[in-house]
């Protein structure tokens, strides 16, 4: 039955070469807008063929809403940041962050271009004023939109004050005598992981 209904529902959709018509570029995450909308020919073509069952959902039905991008540039820095099981920080306001992006670190600020940056293990500072927090983030992705929102995914992170420079000198030390012993290269693979990522702890309580 489902496989029927695909067939119906790709051949409803689809449209001739000569009559289709130019598709506009896809918005950016600040023009999602107040209310989510539906992909009306998917849904009607979906409702015709299998009336009795709601249409599935789409990534875009669970989008919050971002804010217009202002036509000026806002004061503050609007930032996120979270792990995969916690929320780190939560539309807070701030100057300025840097993240330890693979290319270097990278300082951004409101009104910064739209970018997407890769992080590597290293130190990423929230600045408030004078206050400034510090956390180590393992790996990860920051995503700067074009209103001055910073959405910083990591896929571990800890306040540098709360990293033991005991445990991080014995890490580093245990997994560079597994790289120099490495007989495999999964093995020189997995000890090289281990010395950056206790090489960047290192760095970042002697830094």
């Amino acid at each position: 039955m489902f496989r029927q209904a695909s067939r119906l529902l790709s051949r409803s959709i689809a449209q001739p070469q000569h009559t289709k018509t130019k598709v506009a570029a896809r918005a950016f995450s600040t023009d999602v807008p107040a209310t989510p909308t539906e992909d009306s020919p998917f849904s009607q073509s979906w409702k015709k063929v299998i009336p009795t069952i709601e249409p599935p959902k789409t990534p875009s039905s669970y989008m919050k809403p971002r804010p217009a991008t202002a036509s000026t540039i806002p004061t503050k820095l609007t930032v996120n940041f979270v792990l995969p099981y916690a929320s780190q920080l939560a539309e807070k306001e701030v100057d300025m962050i840097i993240v330890p992006a693979t290319t270097g670190q990278m300082g951004v600020l409101p009104g910064h271009v739209p970018t997407i940056a890769e992080l590597k293990p290293g130190v990423m500072s929230v600045h408030e004023g004078n206050d400034v927090s510090k956390y180590f983030v393992s790996s990860g992705f920051a995503f700067i939109h074009a209103n001055s929102v910073a959405d910083v995914i990591a896929v571990e992170a800890v306040p540098v004050d709360h990293l033991d420079s005991n445990l991080v000198q014995k890490g580093l030390a245990d997994f560079t005598q597994k790289l120099g012993s490495a007989s495999t290269d999964l093995e020189k693979a997995e000890a090289q992981i281990g010395v950056d990522v206790y090489s960047a702890m290192n760095s970042a309580l002697t830094g």
